[in-house]
């Protein structure tokens, strides 16, 4: 165990990080699962681009496998941060959004970033699943 889970042994790394970057996919901390910020990939990692529509939903997928690898589903996420490239996109993000979170009991901020690079949308998300 490394010095760092030593120290939090409720806190853990989910998923590849990349070595390009000083973060990992999700983090465990507890009972709360921490999804950093995804982009539409497909199951290999491999980015899509496509319409704003096409792009949030492969984006809330690149979600949904980070959730699954701890057992969570989008019912879990009580809260996610939309970043998107042009807000001019909101509403046919905010139809794919709902889609599939029809059920959910979250909260939302979606705020217009110029900082997403080839890529209309990033979301980040956070999802409590109680380990039993």
């Amino acid at each position: 165990m490394s010095e760092t889970l030593d120290k939090k042994p409720d806190v853990y790394a989910i998923g590849k990080k990349n070595p390009n970057l000083p973060f990992h996919p999700a983090v465990r901390a507890g009972d709360f699962i921490f999804v950093s910020g995804q982009v539409a990939k497909d199951a290999d990692g491999n980015m899509l681009s496509g319409t704003i529509e096409e792009e949030t939903a492969g984006t809330i997928e690149a979600i949904r496998r980070i959730l699954a690898a701890e057992g969570a589903t989008l019912a879990d996420v009580v809260r996610v941060t939309t970043y998107l490239e042009d807000t001019r996109d909101f509403g046919r993000y905010n139809k794919v959004f709902g889609e599939h979170f029809k059920d959910a009991v979250l909260a939302r901020t979606t705020v217009e970033a110029r900082a997403v690079i080839n890529t209309k949308i990033e979301m980040d998300a956070i999802a409590y699943k109680p380990r039993r």
